[in-house]
């Protein structure tokens, strides 16, 4: 197998760039605890479950749902088609890990990979204009719980692969320089202005006070920021939360522009997801479950919604900053 070790070091360091690990890395300990799929996830962020637009159970009733198909009846398959009901909810699908220290793994027990290469460890800089930036790195996992569990079983569109690690940054030249993302992203030159920044504003208004970000503003991250660029370097960081859920939200982002993440949500993804290579921000629910699992009436947040109402003793400083997310998708799917 020493020729698989080989190439993997030889291609990641062909395509990332990186320089070599710095040796303050080694004193970057990595932390993390393994995800308990029963106790660790809000299992009330399933709910609204609805038939159409209809909720026929609500849960608690706090949080807002994203809109539905109109219609209870659908129709899938050819050349004759098929008539079910249209049944909407959440599905709690993926993991993510984002930390400061490359090759850490957060939500796998804080496993921490020092293959003597990657990005350098030191994250916090600033430019020479004095504005601090901190970079970060992500890793997404398949992660479908319901399946496991055998939770609504008798909905043939839930997802019912195995668990995987699907992406990580470390390997991907895009993710640590602005420059280089501008070939998937090329508008991001369109809301490089204050004009465009200042109407995030108004998206983080709509997703703290009513669950739902501004869907046309597509751009923008409502209270973290700006979507753009998407890479994994965030400017203005006043926290390890509110940083690392800003680059959970850039990160989930840039899987639909490189369409490795589609549309599960609305009439048109009834029968099957459909490419999406700008993000429904409706989409998406983000859940704190490492270091501290996030679970009351505030969890399960839409994007862009400010964190201050739930961020206390959530971060453990030193040795609890690298963060894990469970990423709950909507879906939209006609029950046959």
């Amino acid at each position: 197998m020493r020729w698989v070790a080989l190439l993997t070091i030889f291609v990641s360091l062909l395509f990332s760039g990186a320089a070599a690990a710095s040796p303050a890395d080694a004193l970057r300990v990595c932390t993390g605890r393994f995800v308990n799929p029963i106790t660790a996830p809000c299992w009330d962020c399933i709910f609204p479950l609805t038939i159409g637009s209809v909720p026929i159970w609500r849960g608690k009733g706090v949080r807002i749902d994203a809109p539905n198909p109109p219609s209870p009846i659908c129709a899938c398959g050819t050349p004759i088609p098929r008539i079910g009901l249209t049944i909407g909810y959440w599905e709690p699908s993926r993991l993510m890990d984002v930390t400061q220290k490359p090759f850490c793994f957060p939500n796998l027990g804080g496993l921490s990979i020092s293959p003597g290469f990657g990005y350098a460890g030191k994250s916090e800089y600033r430019h020479q204009s004095g504005a601090a930036r901190t970079a970060y790195h992500a890793h997404y996992y398949v992660y479908p719980l319901l399946a496991w569990l055998q939770i609504l079983t008798d909905f043939v569109c839930m997802e019912s692969s195995g668990f995987d690690i699907a992406y990580m940054t470390e390997f991907d030249p895009l993710w640590n320089s602005d420059e280089l993302s501008a070939i998937i992203n090329p508008e991001v030159f369109l809301f490089a202005n204050p004009i465009a920044q200042l109407a995030c504003s108004a998206d983080c208004v709509a997703a703290t006070t009513v669950g739902r970000p501004i869907q046309k503003l597509f751009w923008c991250a409502g209270c973290q920021g700006s979507l753009y660029p998407m890479t994994g370097q965030v400017a203005g960081d006043y926290g390890p939360l509110t940083g690392s859920l800003h680059v959970a939200e850039k990160f989930q982002a840039k899987l639909h522009r490189e369409l490795l993440a589609w549309g599960t949500r609305g009439s048109l993804s009834l029968c099957q997801p459909i490419p999406q290579p700008t993000m429904d921000k409706l989409q998406y629910r983000f859940q704190l479950v490492t270091p501290v699992a996030h679970k009351n009436l505030f969890s399960c947040t839409a994007i862009g919604k400010s964190t201050v109402p739930y961020e206390h003793l959530k971060v453990i400083p030193v040795k609890g900053e690298d963060i894990g997310y469970l990423v709950w998708k909507k879906r939209n799917c006609c029950a046959l």
